[in-house]
């Protein structure tokens, strides 16, 4: 009880950063969502349903599908290097997967324009191999882009968690698999991908939560519509100066979100119990 003066004094920085940066702009947000003239209503929601639902759609198969892609990558590199037997591999995969996570996504952006455009270096490699011709070469800044972009980009955060985790496993149960005759793909999916499964699912809604929130890489990719709700977001603001609608957008991803991170909530209680 001496001591709880001093304890609120060291709360009080953190509890002053997390109002300001996070719970005051959020309350102005929901405010502002819900403004519409000089009274409250819904016409922020509506005029955004009109203008954005197919954008919304498309953001919400976008990232899942990326989240989806992400999670097999992840458990295929994290697994080799769990259960690889050629050491040279093993390190060289270990010191290669983990760059992307040290370059910004605005970077990525930039780079995968340049790779995948119609002209770009993916295509040139491509012509050189005859695999097409130069009139076959199409550009891939679009959906595929994105995907592409966020695959690359999130899969070494969740990689490392998986490989920490999957490190730390008692190898005598994969060991006796092993020596029954089950083959390594066996052993992975049945004895190791379970055990390591909630370290996944927390690496996959931090990657889907990332990639919702992200704005360079749809907007440097994808320069065609519909697009990422970001994008939109983006554009009321600078094109018209709607923050109404702007919020209203910005609700409903922070809803997607939400349902997300009710889903990790309800397995965490689950497990609790």
């Amino acid at each position: 009880m001496s001591n709880r003066p001093l304890s609120l004094i060291l709360v009080a920085p953190a509890l002053c950063v997390i109002l300001l940066l996070f719970v005051v702009p959020l309350a102005a947000s929901v405010i502002g969502a819900f403004e519409v003239g000089d009274g409250f209503g819904l016409g922020n929601f509506v005029k955004a349903s009109e203008l954005y639902t197919q954008d919304a759609i498309f953001t919400v198969v976008i990232v899942s599908l990326s989240t989806a892609l992400i999670g097999i990558f992840s458990v295929a590199i994290a697994g080799y290097l769990t259960l690889g037997e050629n050491p040279r591999t093993v390190a060289i995969l270990r010191w290669l997967y983990r760059w992307p996570m040290f370059i910004p996504f605005i970077v990525t952006g930039q780079v995968l324009r340049t790779f995948l455009a119609k002209n770009g270096l993916f295509n040139n490699v491509l012509i050189s191999l005859g695999a097409v011709t130069p009139l076959e070469a199409e550009s891939y800044l679009d959906w595929r882009g994105i995907v592409i972009a966020f695959v690359w980009k999130q899969t070494p955060f969740v990689t490392l968690l998986l490989a920490g985790a999957m490190a730390s496993l008692d190898r005598s149960t994969m060991e006796a698999a092993r020596n029954l005759g089950a083959s390594r793909l066996r052993i992975l999916f049945e004895i190791v991908v379970p055990q390591v499964a909630t370290t996944l699912l927390v690496g996959l809604i931090l990657s889907f939560v990332t990639m919702m929130s992200v704005l360079s890489v749809p907007l440097m990719i994808n320069a065609q519509s519909p697009t990422m709700l970001t994008t939109d977001i983006a554009f009321r603001i600078n094109a018209y100066g709607d923050y109404g609608v702007a919020n209203a957008l910005g609700l409903v991803s922070l809803a997607i979100t939400s349902v997300v991170a009710w889903i990790y909530l309800r397995h965490g209680v689950r497990k609790s119990l």
